[in-house]
């Protein structure tokens, strides 16, 4: 199943898109749920899924707005240097344990939308990377259960300063408004069982 947060006449909605329409799960669900991000954490997974299974669908995706498939997480933690042709790349080992750094909301550009080049800057590049979207939270999460708490995958364009990533730091070279690019959708991780088998093409 693909997952997508969009506007529909200006108004945000969430839902399931089937061929080139999106079935309205906000509509569907309720207040409780106005958002994926609430309809994950409830674990309402199977419930779309019932919905999306028996549903045509309420908007044409040429008539909607999509937004980044989570438009407000609650954060975004990246890994850094994170497989071997990168370290590669950048002349670096493979670190023992992995670089972590954040990104804020503001960054987040969706599907269709346009990423900004600062004014500082001239050195804008891009990293394709897998974006893996946290149903359920937890602590002390043994590394085998790991892959049972991400609801879904999607794309993402690591949008990076490079004189700003390696002159002052790698937060600042990734936090520059709308330089994240998230989407167009997330799809749900029982359509991906392994995603170390994932090829990413930029």
């Amino acid at each position: 199943m693909k997952l997508a947060s969009f506007l529909a006449a200006g108004q945000p909605s969430y839902g399931a898109v089937v061929a080139d329409g999106v079935i309205d799960m906000r509509q569907r669900l309720g207040a409780p749920y106005p958002t994926l991000r609430s309809a994950l954490a409830a674990d309402l997974m199977s419930a779309m899924a019932a919905i999306a299974a028996n549903t045509k669908p309420d908007h044409k995706l040429a008539d909607i707005k999509l937004l980044p498939p989570i438009p407000e997480p609650a954060k975004i933690i990246c890994i850094g240097v994170n497989y071997k042709a990168h370290a590669e790349e950048v002349g670096r080992p493979l670190p023992k344990h992995p670089s972590l750094f954040i990104r804020l909301t503001n960054t987040l550009v969706p599907h269709g939308g346009e990423m900004v080049l600062p004014k500082l800057s001239g050195n804008f590049d891009f990293e394709g990377e897998l974006a893996l979207v946290i149903g359920k939270g937890g602590r002390h999460i043994p590394a085998a259960d790991a892959l049972s708490h991400v609801a879904g995958y999607a794309c993402f364009n690591d949008g990076s300063l490079r004189d700003y990533q390696n002159s002052h730091s790698l937060a600042v070279g990734k936090n520059f408004f709308a330089t994240g690019g998230f989407g167009p959708w997330m799809t749900t991780a029982d359509e991906i069982p392994d995603p170390s088998r994932l090829t990413l093409t930029t």
